[in-house]
């Protein structure tokens, strides 16, 4: 199995990081590749918890994930799962989303905050289709997308 792994160091605490992926409002400002918004943003940020996000493209295709929390360490780490969706949050196949062979029904994404001299690096690592996944592009543009976010709040 390969395993994607993003970090991007962020000169903004680590309470700011932990904001921005865990309330709804400031998760909508950033996620996703450029170009793309969040229209659909539910968080339950619990152990056992659920969420339900959607993407949608600039041709305004709206994707939906759905998944659940399964281990908290405040402002330290996230696990959830993610999956492919409908808008009620029901389990949909890749394949019928039309995604690639092998892309999986669902995945572990584990989300990492350390904050050191002044920075916090936020590393996250999931699944990968394989070394040229393109999931670690999206995180790329999403990560410059989070960077303008903080640089304005």
């Amino acid at each position: 199995m390969n395993t994607l792994k993003v970090s991007r160091s962020f000169k903004a605490s680590q309470a700011a990081l932990w904001q921005a992926w865990t309330e709804p409002e400031h998760f909508k400002q950033w996620y996703g590749p450029t170009g793309f918004s969040i229209p659909t943003c539910e968080i339950d940020f619990q152990v056992g918890g659920r969420h339900l996000w959607s993407m949608a493209s600039p041709d305004g295709m709206e994707m939906f994930y759905t998944g659940e929390y399964k281990e908290i360490s405040a402002m330290d780490r996230i696990i959830y799962s993610d999956a492919m969706a409908d808008a009620e949050g029901n389990l949909m196949d890749p394949a019928s989303m039309g995604m690639p062979a092998g892309t999986p029904a669902s995945m572990d994404v584990t989300v990492t905050f350390e904050h050191s001299d002044g920075e916090t690096t936020v590393t996250v690592s999931h699944m990968a289709s394989g070394p040229d996944d393109p999931a670690a592009m999206g995180w790329k543009m999403a990560f410059d997308k989070l960077e303008a976010a903080l640089a304005v709040s």
